[in-house]
């Protein structure tokens, strides 16, 4: 975040909006304590400086046909930045990648992607690993169960 700290008031906004963005202005000031008007200012000032990156809606992938999930771990040959940039601009392209990490260790990237079926997550590895010459192997694991899975953020 930027020069300005977050006070307790902020982290209340900040944990609340994580849990159901979809509150209402008034729900969220009886929950900070706050104003209406001293809340739409935080609110303002937390989206300007970055704090909240984004308010979006969390889908169920198998209610919208996708209900297998990968993670995927992979290795490039070469780590030159336009290597980089250029894996990291196929991965931000593909709808299926919902999450992608440039790790250290064995692998260069984790990703976790989302398919249809076998046959629709093997269209994708060619698209993003075999049609690429810069991958070196991937490791795939399937995901048997949806444990716990969100970006929250403990504040």
């Amino acid at each position: 975040m930027g020069a300005e700290p977050l006070d307790q008031a902020d982290r209340i906004l900040l944990d609340q909006l994580q849990t159901d963005a979809t509150q209402g202005i008034d729900a969220l000031a009886h929950a900070c304590g706050l104003s209406v008007a001293s809340v739409q200012r935080r609110l303002k000032r937390l989206r300007a400086s970055g704090a909240i990156a984004r308010e979006v809606a969390q889908l169920e992938p198998a209610a919208v046909g996708l209900p297998m999930t990968f993670v995927i771990m992979v290795e490039l040959e070469r780590e030159r930045r336009e290597q980089l940039a250029d894996f990291r601009a196929r991965v931000r392209d593909e709808p299926q990648v919902q999450q992608a990490y440039y790790v250290t260790g064995e692998s260069d990237f984790a990703l976790v992607c989302v398919a249809r079926d076998m046959a629709d997550f093997e269209a994708l590895t060619h698209r993003l690993f075999f049609e690429n010459g810069n991958v070196r192997r991937f490791r795939t694991s399937v995901v048997m169960e949806r444990t716990k899975v969100g970006l929250s953020v403990p504040v």
